[in-house]
């Protein structure tokens, strides 16, 4: 009679076999990271540290048609036997990872990829999806348009908050930021300005291709390409000599020619104010107020749909501490962004001949309805929805948060906390529990108790102390 083994628990069992046959046994990422507004925005089980984006667009054809060759680098978070990117749209031609062709399927704006052999936890790979189409504009919930714009003479990309996902694949939440390498090849007499520093410009048979490196983090809503017809202007800024590089669509060059003269001016301001200048660069796109409904704080150099005013002009600048290096953990935390690039007008506004915060906060209390009438509607902190994150109450509201703070410190220790929330989170993310707990700890003798139930988290108008 044949003896009976010993009962071997089922972990160390599989610990077993997996050690026997040599292989990893993962389990799939998960499809989005269960953002509170766009649940299905990024994904689960890796984490990328850089795209390289090599893109090909002839704008004078019928269809517009994008080609693109996407290389992630990643990391996985734990063993996957497959992973999601996000896309939206476009052909997917193929995928390998490690240079193997691996299998891939489509559902709504989730690519599954399987990849030939199980990654293993914490082990870096290579993802490469060769695609291919006419790139989708998107709709947002609030109604305004994103992704891949077309324009008189070519496109223009915007990302916020999902707009990537229409013209590159990726892990499209800003919780994941990496670095960037975007090639962009267009027909010959064209430019196409991007992120970061111009690092090459090359032309073949009839075609040029503008290279771009981003080298400090970077979240996939802040990648921008603009192909056109642009005048440029290259500077540097102060004693740093940080570069500038504005690209103007010419029939804008004239109308903002006085407004972006002021941009050296306001970088020194700012970096007087929330401390270093946190990229390698700056400047500006700005582009035919009818190919954009919106600015934005395209990392490195915002966009303006046409001419900007001295106000806009410093809100998405200071965007590049407090948004682009600062970046919110989730959609909810919004206002980080908002209220700090609001608040900088206010400030700039006190600093230069106009109204006082308090000025401008005490006619807000008192009839802010009157321009703003959504403004008590909900607290910065807890935006109704993914169609009101880009509301009143996330900008001029959150502004007024601050605004209490100042109240309560005084402007030293005010001036001292964002700059010192500015470089405790440089390139990377945070949330609003991080800003409040940091809040505390900088003024420990403080009650910051009213203004976070009140002015942060309270529904409705706060009755004023």
């Amino acid at each position: 009679m044949p003896r009976s083994l010993p009962t071997v628990p089922a972990a160390l069992l599989a610990l077993v076999l997996t050690a026997c046959d040599g292989g990893v046994h993962g389990t799939p990422g998960g499809s989005g990271v269960h953002d509170p507004y766009f649940p299905k925005a990024g994904n689960g089980g890796y984490d990328v540290g850089h795209y390289d984006l090599r893109l090909a667009y002839d704008p004078s054809g019928g269809d517009r048609r994008l080609t693109g060759i996407a290389t992630l680098t990643a990391r996985a978070d734990q063993d996957l036997s497959a992973f999601d990117l996000d896309l939206v749209g476009l052909h997917v031609d193929g995928v390998t990872v490690e240079g193997r062709p691996a299998r891939f399927n489509r559902a709504g704006q989730e690519l599954t990829v399987r990849p030939h052999d199980d990654l293993a936890a914490r082990e870096t790979f290579r993802v490469t999806v060769r695609y291919s189409g006419t790139p989708r504009t998107l709709t947002d919930p609030d109604g305004s348009h994103e992704g891949w714009l077309r324009t008189a003479d070519g496109a223009l990309a915007l990302g916020e908050p999902v707009g990537s996902m229409a013209w590159f694949p990726g892990n499209h939440h800003p919780s994941d930021k990496a670095t960037y390498d975007i090639a962009v090849t267009v027909p010959k007499g064209l430019q196409a300005v991007s992120n970061g520093e111009l690092t090459g410009e090359t032309s073949a048979g009839g075609r040029t291709t503008f290279s771009w490196h981003t080298a400090a983090p970077m979240a996939s809503y802040l990648a921008t390409v603009a192909v056109g017809h642009y005048d440029v202007s290259r500077y540097t800024i102060g004693p740093d000599r940080l570069p500038a590089y504005v690209a103007v669509d010419p029939t804008q060059t004239k109308a903002s020619r006085a407004v972006l003269a002021k941009i050296p001016e306001i970088v020194e301001w700012e970096e007087h104010n929330f401390g270093p200048y946190p990229f390698s660069s700056t400047g500006a796109i700005v582009v035919r107020p009818q190919d954009a409904e919106y600015s934005l704080e395209t990392q490195n150099r915002p966009v303006f749909h046409g001419a900007p005013g001295t106000g806009t002009l410093v809100h998405e600048l200071v965007h590049q501490w407090y948004g682009d290096s600062v970046t919110p953990r989730t959609w909810r935390d919004i206002w980080l962004n908002e209220g700090f690039a609001t608040y900088a007008e206010w400030l700039w506004e006190e600093d230069h001949g106009g109204d006082s915060a308090q000025q401008t906060f005490d006619r807000l209390y008192a009839h802010g309805e009157d321009d703003h009438p959504g403004l008590w509607s909900f607290p910065p902190a807890k935006p109704s929805g993914a169609a009101h994150l880009f509301d009143d109450p996330v900008y001029v509201r959150g502004a007024m948060v601050l605004h209490k703070i100042r109240q309560t410190v005084g402007d030293a220790a005010f001036y001292d906390i964002l700059r010192g929330w500015a470089a405790a989170h440089r390139h990377g993310n945070a949330d609003t529990g991080e800003f409040t707990a940091y809040v505390e700890k900088k003024a420990p003798d403080k009650d910051f108790g009213p203004i976070w139930k009140n002015w942060l988290y309270g529904k409705g108008k706060p009755d004023r102390p």
